[in-house]
C-alpha cells in the first residue's frame, strides 16, 4: 500500500506533468511507464547478472557492447539510467529521445510476434523539453530512492499500481480499474495451477494476470520457477489478454514484463466480435469487462446471440467466459448488480445457462463502494465451472460489507475486512451447509433458484434477523418522566437563586 510520503512524490510527479504541458492521463500514465521500465531495466539486469554469476552460468546482459541506433555507433552501458542521468540537461533530453527510448522499442526485436515489440513499435516520446524531463528524471530518482526505505518486497508493485489507480476513464465503454486487493482476492478463490491457460478478454493493464503471475510465484514457486516445462509455459503460453485500446495494451505489455512475464500472448481484438474465434481454450478466465454501452447485433460473434439476444456488454462478456472456456475450466469475472435479477429474457437467458448447464458455485455481492473515486456501481463477483453438463447443486452467497478499506472516495485502510473470510469461508464450502440465512454467508439450493426465476440476488434469500425489544409498563415510563421533570424543576430553582445572588451583591449606582 502506497502511503504518506511515497504517495506524496508520486502526486508530485504526476503534478510535474501536468505543469508541463502533458494533461492527457494516459499520456501521463504512458510516459512514466516507459521511463519507470528503462529505470527498472537497469537494476533488472545487474539482478540477473548477479544470479547467473551465484549459479555459475553465462550471462548476456542487454547492455553488453555496442549498439547501432540513430544511425551511429553507440556504447551500450551509456542506455543505463544510473549513466545518463548525470549528463546536462540537453544532453539527456537528446539522447534518451534520439538514443534510449529507440533501444527499449527494439528490445525484444528478434521476436516480432511479441507482446512487446508488437505493442511498442508505435510508442512516442512525448516529453516536451529538457527542462521539464530533468524534472521529471530527478524526481523518479527520488521515488525510488523513498521506496528503497519501505521493507516490502512487493513496494515496486503497489507503486506501479498507485501510478495506474490515476487513470480513472469510467467512460463510455463503462472502463474503471479494478482494485488490487479485489483482483487478488478472485485469483485465491480459484486458486491457478502451473498448467492453466490463462486468458482476460478485457485486459486493462494486466492487473488479474500479473496478478495470477504473482500467485503462482508466491504459492507454486517450486512446481513453476524450478520446473523446465512449467517455467517455459508460464513465460510464453499461460497468458492471453485483448483489448481494444492500444495504450492500454502497451502499459500492460510492459507491466508484465517488468513482473517477469516475457512472452505474454496480448492481442488488439474485440473479444465479443465474430473475429475472435477462441472457444473452448482456456482453463481459467478472471476478468472486469466493461458494464455500460451497447453493441449491433451485426457486430457480435452469432454463437453469443443464441445463448443470450443482447446488446447489452456486461450480458454478452458472459456468455463469451462460458463458450472461451474447455470443460472443466474456471471463471471468476465481475458483473454489475443487475446481472443478477435483471428481469429481461437476455438476463434471465445467461443466468439460467450457468445454473443448468455450468456449475455455479457463488455469488459475492460486493459493497457499492468498492469501486470508487471511480464509480459507485453495486457489483458482484461470480464464480462459475464450465461442464457442459449441469453441476450446480447448491450456490454460495455472501454479503461483503467491507474490503479493508473506507467506502467513501478516499478509500483510506480500515481495520473492517472480509476478504480472508470470504476466501477461507470459500475453500471449505460443506462447514457453510450448517450457516443460517440470517448470517453473513449460506448455501441456497439450486431449485430454489430456479423457482425464483434464476435470481442470483442475494438480497432474494437473505432473511433478516428480528430481535424482541422490551419496553418497560407504562406507569414505569410516567414515574421516569415525573422524576425527571421534579429534577428539572429542582435546577431550575436553584439556578433562579444563583442568579438573584448575584444581582443582590452588585454595586448600586451611588456606591
Amino acid at each position: 500500500m502506497v502511503t504518506g510520503e511515497l504517495k506524496n512524490k508520486i502526486d508530485n510527479l504526476w503534478e510535474t506533468f501536468w505543469t508541463g504541458g502533458l494533461t492527457n492521463p494516459l499520456d501521463v500514465v504512458e510516459q512514466m511507464t516507459y521511463l519507470m521500465f528503462i529505470h527498472d531495466l537497469d537494476e533488472l539486469d545487474n539482478n540477473r547478472a548477479k544470479g547467473a554469476a551465484m549459479l555459475g552460468v553465462a550471462y548476456k546482459s542487454v547492455f553488453e557492447g555496442t549498439v547501432e541506433l540513430g544511425g551511429k555507433t553507440v556504447d551500450a552501458a551509456s542506455l543505463k539510467w544510473s549513466k545518463f542521468k548525470d549528463f546536462t540537461e540537453e544532453e539527456k533530453f537528446k539522447f534518451v529521445g534520439d538514443v534510449v527510448f529507440p533501444f527499449i522499442k527494439n528490445l525484444d526485436a528478434s521476436n516480432k510476434d511479441s507482446a512487446f515489440s508488437t505493442y511498442m513499435a508505435d510508442a512516442i516520446f512525448k516529453i516536451p523539453t529538457a527542462k521539464l524531463f530533468d524534472a521529471i528524471v530527478q524526481k523518479i530518482d527520488a521515488i525510488y530512492d523513498e521506496a528503497s526505505k519501505i521493507k516490502d518486497e512487493d513496494v515496486r508493485g503497489d507503486l506501479y499500481e498507485y501510478l495506474l489507480s490515476k487513470i480513472a476513464t469510467a467512460g463510455v465503454n463503462g472502463q474503471f480499474r479494478t482494485p488490487r486487493h479485489i483482483i487478488d482476492m478472485m485469483v485465491e478463490l480459484v486458486e491457478p495451477n502451473p498448467n492453466d491457460v490463462v486468458c482476460d478478454p478485457a485486459f486493462g493493464t494486466a492487473g488479474f494476470l500479473v496478478s495470477v503471475g504473482r500467485y503462482l510465484k508466491t504459492n507454486r514457486v517450486d512446481d513453476v520457477m524450478y520446473n523446465q516445462k512449467n517455467l517455459k509455459h508460464f513465460m510464453e503460453g499461460m497468458f492471453h489478454g485483448f483489448d481494444m485500446d492500444r495504450t492500454m495494451l502497451r502499459i500492460g505489455a510492459m507491466n508484465m514484463m517488468k513482473h517477469g512475464i516475457q512472452k505474454p500472448f496480448i492481442e488488439y481484438r474485440d473479444s465479443l466480435s465474430a473475429k475472435n474465434e477462441d472457444r473452448d481454450k482456456y482453463t481459467l478466465i478472471l476478468a472486469n469487462p466493461p458494464f455500460k454501452g451497447s453493441l449491433d447485433y451485426e457486430s457480435v460473434a452469432p454463437d453469443l446471440l443464441k445463448i443470450c439476444k443482447t446488446k447489452k456488454t456486461e450480458l454478452l462478456f458472459l456468455t463469451l467466459f462460458v463458450k472461451m472456456l474447455q470443460k472443466g475450466g474456471r471463471c471468476a469475472c465481475i458483473v454489475p448488480d443487475g446481472v443478477l435479477f435483471g428481469s429481461s429474457s437476455a438476463h434471465k437467458a445467461i443466468r439460467k445457462e450457468i445454473v443448468e448447464k455450468h456449475f455455479l458455485q457463488a455469488v459475492i455481492s460486493m459493497p457499492s463502494g468498492a469501486f470508487k473515486p471511480y464509480a459507485g456501481v453495486s457489483t458482484a463477483v461470480l464464480v462459475f465451472t464450465q461442464t457442459g453438463g449441469g453441476g450446480t447443486e447448491n450456490v454460495w452467497f455472501y454479503d461483503m460489507k467491507a474490503d479493508g478499506f473506507s467506502l467513501d472516495d478516499k478509500r483510506s485502510p480500515v481495520e473492517e475486512n472480509d476478504i480472508p473470510d470470504i476466501v477461507a469461508r470459500f475453500h471449505n464450502l460443506d462447514a457453510e451447509k450448517a450457516r443460517e440465512r440470517t448470517e453473513q454467508s449460506f448455501l441456497v439450493p439450486k431449485q430454489e433458484i430456479v423457482d425464483n426465476g434464476y435470481d442470483l440476488s442475494i438480497n432474494k434469500y437473505k432473511k433478516a434477523e428480528y430481535k424482541p425489544v422490551e419496553y418497560p409498563q407504562t406507569e414505569e415510563i410516567l414515574k421516569n418522566i415525573e422524576e425527571l421533570e421534579s429534577e428539572i424543576a429542582a435546577n431550575f430553582a436553584e439556578l433562579r437563586g444563583l442568579i438573584g445572588s448575584t444581582a443582590d451583591d452588585r454595586p448600586g449606582p451611588n456606591a
